[in-house]
């Protein structure tokens, strides 16, 4: 299980466990404001996008060409910008923290 932590637009915190699937999911089971998941997480629409806690982005890696050509639209994007429809949920990302641009 992991811990991820997901910081609103406002600064609250939200801090879940995921177990299966995706960040993007785990967020919507939650709740999260600011993640809606509009095209069931399959990268193509950039309503999960998230700024990686600074920390996070060397673990987890930047964007990918794909992810960054739907982002480059978005009013927020940085050099910390993901689509967490494409980050697995698994041990390796317990701890997460990610803040919810425009949320």
């Amino acid at each position: 299980m992991a811990k991820i932590t997901f910081i609103e637009s406002g600064g609250r915190e939200v801090v879940v466990d995921g177990s299966v699937g995706t960040v993007m999911e785990t967020a919507l089971e939650h709740d999260v404001e600011g993640i809606d998941g509009n095209c069931g997480g399959v990268g193509a629409c950039a309503s999960c996008h998230v700024h990686l806690a600074p920390e996070w982005l060397e673990k987890l890696g930047k964007a990918s060409e794909d992810e960054m050509d739907l982002l480059e639209f978005e009013d927020s994007v940085c050099d910390r910008s993901r689509l967490c429809c494409q980050i697995e949920v698994s041990d390796e990302v317990d701890g997460l923290v990610m803040e919810v641009p425009g949320s």
